[in-house]
């Protein structure tokens, strides 16, 4: 893992905690997220690595990611949806992912970037 890498993950892993506080608040249209270091695009592979290591909720994750993706000139929609027919479930994931093939989720809510 590069340097860059390795500063990505420690922006993600500082980060989780204050997202998810805020979230747990019912801040999810003022969130606050500390923009990460100024770092290549690939050092993303460190933010993916932290947060797989870490329990995150997908909307953690998504909402961590679309800061990732906002501070290198990409941004994204964190997008949030649900089911009804086979039971409740709710999922977030970004626009630039697939959405989850199974079971379908209609989209509820739209987290601009």
């Amino acid at each position: 893992m590069t340097v860059a890498s390795v500063r990505a993950a420690w922006w993600a892993r500082r980060a989780l905690p204050h997202v998810r506080r805020q979230l747990r608040a019912g801040r999810l249209n003022d969130l606050d997220v500390k923009p990460p270091p100024a770092l290549p695009p690939d050092a993303g592979r460190g933010v993916t690595a932290a947060l797989g290591r870490l329990p995150s909720s997908c909307l953690e994750r998504a909402v961590l990611l679309q800061s990732w993706h906002a501070a290198q000139g990409e941004p994204v929609d964190v997008i949030i949806g649900v089911t009804g027919r086979q039971g409740f479930r709710a999922h977030a994931w970004l626009e630039s992912e697939p959405a989850p093939a199974s079971p379908q989720f209609d989209e509820i809510f739209r987290l601009r970037s």
